[in-house]
């Protein structure tokens, strides 16, 4: 019912396409972290929604009560935070991989999983600092609520 809504449907989206594309390939080394990164945020936003989506954040201890607070924190600081880390690192291992997609290599090339997974965790973050500036502003209006 409101924008913050429709956010958090296009970050769930992305979110998972980004840590599934991660998750179908082979990956070594920080990807380990970006694939951790993606999947605690996915899964945090997901219960973020689905509370929100229930009108039952009264029930979360401590938090129920700054629960526009609490949406804030978590799209600043570890959405736009991690997912643009993840996106540093899977775009650094896309460039480390840019040899193999000349014509005639013969070896599997990652270089497309991870470009593909670096342009949708790129695309979340901004999602997440979007979703963020709306929690921002309706807590400069002095507003409780998310919606």
């Amino acid at each position: 019912r409101s924008p913050l809504g429709l956010l958090r449907l296009g970050q769930l989206a992305l979110g998972a396409a980004f840590w599934v594309t991660v998750a179908a390939h082979k990956y070594e080394g920080a990807a380990h972290f970006a694939l951790f990164a993606a999947v605690l945020v996915w899964l945090l936003t997901l219960a973020l929604f689905g509370l929100s989506l229930l009108g039952r954040w009264e029930l979360v201890p401590w938090l129920g009560s700054r629960w526009l607070l609490a949406n804030l924190v978590h799209d600043l600081a570890l959405g736009v935070g991690l997912y643009a880390a993840a996106t540093g690192i899977m775009g650094h291992k896309a460039g480390q991989k840019s040899y193999c997609n000349l014509p005639g290599y013969s070896q599997h090339c990652l270089y497309s999983a991870y470009l593909s997974a670096s342009v949708c965790g790129g695309i979340a973050a901004c999602l997440y600092l979007f979703s963020g500036l709306y929690c921002l502003l309706r807590r400069c209006q002095d507003q409780r609520d998310i919606i």
